[in-house]
């Protein structure tokens, strides 16, 4: 319990205690400050605050300068030509004019608002190759394949058979961008660690690669959020190998997870704590009170001012079309099992393509149908890790989704790792349904919603959220649709952004080509379902023969 006096008021701050909220009530002039979380009396009242803090056994803490706020200035313009493949939205390139004028920043943009797209344009318009991307191992494959659909720059993924000659691939104008996860700085990295035996690691202790780290001009650090914690050997390499570079781009849509001591390591890996007086002094004018929360509203302002910038959707949607898709590559876990599947699918499309007699088509239409389904299933497992990592993103950003998915197995699997989650599924009565909806729409604690694809397809209103998520494809354009129509219907104020899940190398991505390149499939095929599903065999047997899919 604290009583400090910052400017013209005394601020009292204490862990929530209903005696105390009732005994600060009757001071005069007393005031609740919702963003610092503390009752604030004015200075004439010194007298009585000061009887109030010594009767209640309060500390008080030495007199702080009063909170420095000024007038923030406009987003910069981008005034320069960037040669990318595809046009960034207005608010995208007023983000990268911010990082090419400030070069160390943290992206904080909500999620779904295109961060990558922005630090790709922003390395690219400083051209400060080579560039290394340091990301959870479930976004390597799409952090490759946004370079690659952005650029003309080639972007490798960091692995054991180039552990010890990567460097050279820049050397030879062969890659300019490289990228790793954060489990694997220490092996590309770091040379040797000398941490005293009874000591803690410092990142004094650490001898990096140099031949390795210091070719890079500019390192982008997604999903920064993950190195928060100053403790963490991924934290200290993530700085070591950050150090003295010309840029330095963070990239959290959850900056801070639960106090402004989250933003300590970022704000010195980017090489930006300088700007807030240092370490000590953060900790002191942010960090201070029963809540380790003091001056929000001056940090948000230096933040903003030198190093940091977001977005939320509802500050952009003029920029943003009604809905937005994207894809989400994963590097399924069930390889093994899956490849074994695949092997005998192709066998049977195989005897399809060379059968004459339409009795042994048909029949072999039926086992393909079957043999795709598994294949569907096997990807669906292999697909929960990143799924899980992307959950976790979206509802620790304070967002809530609604995520789609096909088999009872798959549901129950992220159910069971989201039991707080509500379910719609084909198990679940009306009446269930309607507390699930009704929860979700109206209740701020319930963030995440499960849904079967073919229960919770059509007639729901889910606008709640602006977020949709698909574990697993349905067969048609039409379903996707009408699975996306829960959140992008009347009553929602936001853009919708619609994340489709797909195996790298699976049948997901062959399913997600016919559904992309052959939208009129739902309309102009009619009747019996099994019709959809012939013509869904001859697209799937065609597809087998072509290469793989490369934009979404």
């Amino acid at each position: 319990m604290l009583i400090t006096k910052q400017g013209k008021f005394f601020r009292i701050q204490f862990k929530y205690s209903p005696f105390l909220v009732e005994k600060v009530k009757e001071l005069p002039g007393r005031g609740f400050d919702p963003t610092n979380k503390c009752w604030v009396v004015p200075e004439v009242h010194e007298a009585v605050v000061r009887s109030f803090g010594q009767r209640y056994n309060f500390q008080f803490g030495i007199d702080i300068e009063d909170e420095q706020i000024g007038e923030l200035p406009e987003m910069p313009q981008l005034n320069e030509a960037i040669p990318l493949k595809m046009n960034l939205f207005p608010y995208q390139a007023n983000g990268v004019a911010y990082s090419l004028q400030k070069k160390k920043v943290i992206i904080g943009d909500q999620p779904g608002l295109g961060k990558t797209a922005q630090a790709i344009a922003t390395i690219l318009a400083a051209d400060a190759f080579p560039c290394l991307v340091i990301c959870p191992s479930s976004l390597k494959i799409n952090w490759q394949r946004e370079w690659h659909m952005w650029t003309d720059k080639k972007a490798m993924i960091l692995n054991d058979n180039v552990k010890q000659n990567f460097h050279l691939f820049w050397s030879s104008g062969l890659t300019q961008v490289f990228i790793v996860n954060y489990e694997s700085l220490k092996k590309y990295f770091v040379q040797s660690i000398n941490k005293p035996e009874n000591g803690k690691m410092r990142l004094n202790h650490i001898k990096f690669k140099e031949q390795f780290t210091g070719i890079f001009q500019s390192v982008i650090i997604d999903e920064s959020h993950r190195v928060k914690s100053l403790a963490t050997q991924q934290t200290k390499f993530t700085k070591g190998i950050c150090t003295g570079k010309e840029y330095i781009l963070a990239l959290t849509g959850t900056p801070v997870i639960n106090k402004p001591k989250d933003l300590i390591s970022q704000l010195g890996i980017i090489e930006q704590m300088q700007a807030f007086g240092g370490y000590k002094n953060f900790v002191q004018r942010y960090c201070s009170g029963p809540n380790e929360a003091s001056n929000l509203r001056e940090l948000n302002y230096k933040l903003n001012l030198n190093c940091f910038y977001r977005r939320d959707k509802q500050d952009v949607l003029k920029d943003l079309p009604a809905k937005m898709r994207q894809v989400a590559l994963c590097d399924i876990s069930t390889r093994k099992e899956y490849a074994d599947a695949e092997a005998s699918l192709v066998q049977y499309l195989i005897k399809y393509k060379d059968a004459d007699d339409e009795k042994i088509a048909r029949a072999l239409r039926g086992e393909i149908m079957v043999m795709i389904g598994i294949l569907k299933n096997i990807s669906a497992r292999g697909k929960l890790k990143d799924v899980f990592e992307f959950v976790d993103d979206i509802l620790e950003s304070g967002e809530k989704l609604v995520i789609f998915a096909h088999l009872k197995e798959v549901i129950s699997a992220i159910h069971q790792q989201y039991p707080k989650a509500v379910t719609i599924t084909g198990s679940d009565s009306a009446s269930e349904r309607q507390h699930a909806v009704d929860s979700f729409q109206k209740n701020p604690d319930t963030k995440l919603i499960i849904c079967s694809i073919k229960a919770a397809g059509v007639g729901l209103t889910l606008t709640a959220s602006s977020r949709v998520a698909f574990v697993e494809l349905p067969w048609t354009a039409a379903d996707c649709d009408q699975c996306e129509g829960r959140c992008h219907r009347i009553g929602q104020l936001d853009s919708v952004t619609c994340t489709y899940f797909l195996g790298q190398n699976t049948i997901d991505e062959k399913i997600y080509r016919i559904i992309q390149t052959k939208r009129e499939i739902a309309s102009t095929v009619t009747g019996a379902t099994e019709q959809v599903e012939e013509n869904i065999v001859d697209l799937v047997a065609d597809l087998f023969n072509q290469p793989q899919l490369v934009e979404a």
